[in-house]
């Protein structure tokens, strides 16, 4: 199910721009597509799906394969809510697996299946992996959020398998990208369980778990209940931010978030209050342990208030930073944030033993 729903294309740019160019794409060209949109859904010349997918196209008639997925990724944004983003979409994966050989580190895009609700579901997912890293090594769990998927996260999980010493298996949370099912907060984390019992299997039994945005709420939940060994929470929606009223809510989010729970209409503001309630984390936020836990944002997100990063201080094994003059996930101080992310990653699996706590 999906729909579609107004947005000014315009508004997005001025919010998604640093992502933009601060995950690969030259700034030129981005300022061209820019004054280009004139619509968010037509597919037609001025379109927002249409102009992205012409540069993109571009990129691939050069053999630029992974600027070519860049732009499919921004072309598919922010969700499939018709063809024409399907198509962008099934682009953006094509040439993101020919752009593999050329990524510096050792890629492999695999089918997993885990249990979900009695029955089962499949993940694809990408792991990357240093060429010299030994089989015996951690891994790291890393997804993208509501709107930006492991595809569009390229960069910094490379970089992540590059120095952090870590197995980097990324993936779709569920009700985006290539996910079979509709955002939930416990089939959602179900599906982490199930990709937790897997990395166990895939490296020296340690994993831990980066999640950006949306992704960040399941990395908190699974670092909060202890059932990975460290987690990081990167922008994640904890607590207030399911209280928000959907008139609150700025860039389409409502309508973002609304693909994602599996509405075939964009819902109203009792609606998405009836499902956000569900998943605030309180219950786990009342115990008294949780697993090593680095919580990061910046100081002016317009999706996140500050209490779901501040609420995590003073909790044991748990460091907070709360980055000034930026928003969302930090984006236009992303160097920054990722410094924080790999050097508390760094030094958090230099301190062994990793040990998961006991729930109370």
């Amino acid at each position: 199910m999906s729909f579609q729903w107004p947005v000014d294309a315009q508004d997005l740019f001025g919010e998604r721009y640093p992502q933009m160019v601060n995950t690969g794409l030259p700034a030129h060209d981005v300022d061209a597509v820019r004054a280009a949109i004139t619509d968010m859904w037509a597919d037609a010349p001025g379109g927002w799906v249409y102009e992205w997918s012409a540069l993109a196209a571009r990129y691939a008639g050069q053999g630029s394969h992974l600027l070519a997925a860049l732009a499919y990724g921004w072309a598919k944004f922010p969700t499939l809510a018709d063809d024409s983003k399907r198509r962008a979409f099934e682009n953006q994966l094509e040439q993101y697996l020919l752009a593999a050989p050329r990524f510096g580190v050792g890629f492999e895009r695999r089918v997993i299946e885990v249990p979900y609700r009695g029955a089962g579901t499949t993940v694809p997912v990408h792991i990357f992996a240093a060429p010299d890293l030994p089989a015996a090594a951690p891994v790291l769990l890393a997804s993208g959020g509501v709107d930006s998927w492991k595809m569009d996260m390229h960069s910094m999980f490379v970089l992540a398998a590059s120095t952090a010493g870590v197995r980097v298996m990324a993936f779709d949370i569920a009700g985006t990208g290539e996910s079979e099912v509709p955002m939930t907060p416990d089939g959602g984390a179900e599906i982490v369980r199930g990709l937790i019992a897997e990395g166990r299997r895939m490296g020296n039994g340690i994993v831990t778990h980066l999640g950006i945005s949306m992704g960040g709420h399941y990395s908190a939940r699974s670092g909060l209940a202890g059932e990975v060994d460290a987690a990081i929470v990167l922008g994640g929606p904890v607590e207030e931010a399911f209280t928000k009223d959907a008139s609150t809510l700025h860039f389409g989010m409502d309508g973002i978030v609304g693909n994602a729970l599996g509405f075939d209409h964009r819902p109203s503001s009792g609606e998405l209050a009836a499902t956000f309630g569900d998943f605030s984390l309180r219950a786990l936020l009342d115990q008294k342990t949780n697993a090593p836990m680095l919580v990061v944002n910046g100081a002016d997100d317009v999706h996140v208030p500050r209490h779901d990063t501040l609420v995590f201080e003073g909790r044991p094994d748990t460091e907070v930073h709360l980055i000034p003059d930026t928003g969302h996930c930090a984006t236009t101080k992303l160097p920054e944030a990722i410094g924080l992310i790999f050097s508390w990653l760094q030094r958090t699996l230099a301190s062994p033993p990793i040990s998961r706590p006991e729930r109370t």
